[in-house]
């Protein structure tokens, strides 16, 4: 009873690979001992004060950790590159120190282009049952801008064999707000994914980050920046045309079939623990924020010498985290849920934000707290009301 009712967590496994197979060999096995030396009991040591945010995890006479994991997701660079059998070995690393209870969702990132028949049948028969499917777009134009690897016919032949290896899970990425991509190249993106029919869709707004060819070519005038504007339309499209097609939206950015949403990306937006293994991987204790190293040969080296890779630890304002992450899902904030679990009234204590936010109708309130319509178009506004 005690150990059934404890909260379910989530791993997220950061996998990096390269083309040398002796320091791939290398990186796994400091993965799975990084794996093995964790304990969830190290992080709640460090928030004595506030046990009751993160218990003290019961340990078998083996000393296997009873805190039941429920998804696990590879994720991070391309892990569909690892062999089955490399993957097997992480996932008996978590079988070996923690209880799966089932391992209901098990993720692997994987980029078209990237994976056999053979090695999907494989990923598949060690229990890898959902695919995250980075898309990106059908245009092979586009594809270019990106510099992916891929092109259109390798996603549409990558997602035959998906199926054909019996994942009945799969999610696309599509990226919108493209420099040059017009709503007829998006409405063809959207009407290309939807006659796939995956079991979920992820949309992200292009972000260009310094350094990179791309944003270059937009400060040099070689592309036209980003339109703000259209991205926005692009947006609304999306929203018609996926509910028409039977996908409901369950978070700004996430769209499944019924009962597909992520479970493992939901653990985010709530708050809930999850706990990152690998080179630059991210956890999140219930109270504090982590990070592994982001150099893989330092993370090798450090786990070997030290068993971990830890190089950031960080408090967070849990209420004001909770507002934006929240405010994410489709179903908002339930105002009771939240005075309960934080002890203040959030509606009292935003009573300004909020009338300027009604009255700008970025938010509804009721019993919960919303974003309309378009206050998903303006989130980060909204959320940075909060801070």
């Amino acid at each position: 009873g005690v150990i059934s009712a404890r909260p379910l967590r989530a791993w997220s496994i950061v996998a990096s690979t390269n083309r040398d197979s002796g320091a791939v060999e290398r990186y796994v096995a400091a993965l799975c001992r990084e794996i093995e030396e964790f304990s969830p009991q190290t992080a709640a040591d460090s928030v004595e004060e506030k046990r009751h945010l993160l218990p003290r995890p019961v340990f078998s006479p083996k000393g296997k950790s009873l805190t039941y994991i429920d998804t696990i997701y590879f994720g991070g660079g391309t892990p569909s590159l690892l062999s089955p059998h490399q993957i097997e070995r992480i996932i008996y690393a978590i079988d070996g120190s923690f209880m799966l209870h089932g391992a209901d969702e098990v993720t692997m990132e994987m980029n078209p282009a990237t994976v056999t028949p053979e090695t999907l049948a494989a990923f598949r028969s060690i229990g890898v049952n959902r695919a995250s499917f980075g898309v990106q777009t059908f245009n092979d134009r586009d594809l270019k801008l990106l510099a992916r690897g891929h092109d259109a016919n390798d996603a549409r032949r990558t997602f035959g064999m998906l199926r054909e290896a019996g994942f009945k899970n799969v999610s696309f990425d599509l990226i919108a707000g493209l420099p040059g991509q017009t709503m007829d190249d998006w409405k063809s993106n959207l009407e290309q994914a939807i006659e796939l029919n995956p079991e979920h869709i992820s949309l992200y707004l292009l972000e260009i980050h310094s350094a990179t060819p791309l944003a270059e070519q937009v400060r040099s005038g070689r592309r036209k920046p980003i339109d703000e504007e259209l991205a926005a339309e692009m947006y609304e499209e999306m929203l018609d045309r996926l509910a028409a097609a039977s996908y409901e939206q369950y978070e700004i950015s996430n769209f499944a079939k019924p009962g597909f949403e992520s479970n493992h990306n939901s653990k985010y937006w709530t708050l809930d623990p999850v706990y990152g293994f690998g080179v630059s991987a991210h956890s999140f204790d219930g109270r504090q924020r982590y990070a592994n190293e982001r150099d893989t040969a330092k993370y090798v080296s450090m786990v070997e010498a030290n068993k971990t890779a830890e190089v950031m630890r960080e408090d967070i304002d849990l209420a004001s985290e909770y507002i934006f992450l929240g405010l994410r899902l489709e179903g908002g904030i339930d105002l009771e849920a939240f005075s309960l679990r934080f002890g203040f009234d959030l509606v009292e204590r935003y009573r300004r934000e909020l009338d300027n936010l009604i009255a700008n109708e970025l938010v509804e309130l009721s019993s919960r707290m919303q974003l309309t319509q378009k206050g998903k178009l303006f989130s980060n506004e909204v959320f940075a009301a909060f801070v």
